[in-house]
């Protein structure tokens, strides 16, 4: 007799293995997985266009257009345009303003507000930048920063928090007076963060 309690203790321990085992496989986790995301990157920015196109307006371009891509967004150029003045394969940023001018008129350097860049189709006039908001490709835009001297901007705000005054510029590696002269009228901060 004592084997054939040894024999059902040992058949319904097996069975409640079993059982619980089938209950640990068919139940739902409790936490779906985690999965990390790559950091979204725009699809697009805007550009306004104003001046010498057939329809002024804000136009929606892929990151990566150039201002040739946002006349045509705008209809072309009219005939009175002065395309001398105009870099076609000048790159936009988002919010950047591109102001076509007249045959005869002369372009000055403006500002919508200080934390966008509203440059102008050439890129010898760039606009003012905020150091604190600039992407890479917006600091590329000023007179002598190239893609080393803008990644080194990005890296040492990133390192030592925002720049406070467009002097402290002069502490990224690289940038010294002599750029800094260059660059001073196209620069500025924000305070907000």
């Amino acid at each position: 007799m004592g084997k054939t309690i040894y024999s059902i203790v040992f058949g319904i321990l097996i069975g409640l293995l079993a059982a619980g085992l089938i209950l640990l496989i068919s139940a739902p986790s409790e936490s779906a997985p985690i999965i990390i995301l790559p950091t979204p990157t725009p699809s697009n920015i805007a550009v306004h266009v104003i001046g010498e196109v057939r329809q002024a307006g804000v136009y929606h371009l892929p990151v990566g257009s150039r201002v040739e891509d946002a006349l045509q967004a705008a209809g072309g150029l009219t005939a009175l345009a002065d395309v001398d003045q105009i870099n076609l394969a000048a790159r936009l940023n988002d919010g950047q303003k591109l102001v076509i001018p007249t045959k005869g008129e002369v372009l000055s350097i403006t500002s919508l507000t200080p934390t966008l860049s509203s440059v102008h189709a050439n890129e010898n006039t760039p606009g003012i930048v905020d150091l604190n908001l600039a992407t890479q490709q917006e600091l590329e835009n000023l007179p002598g920063i190239g893609i080393a001297k803008a990644r080194e901007i990005i890296a040492y705000r990133q390192k030592n928090g925002r720049f406070v005054t467009i002097e402290e510029i002069q502490n990224v590696p690289g940038i010294g007076s002599a750029i800094f002269e260059k660059i001073k009228d196209y620069i500025t901060v924000s305070n907000s963060p």
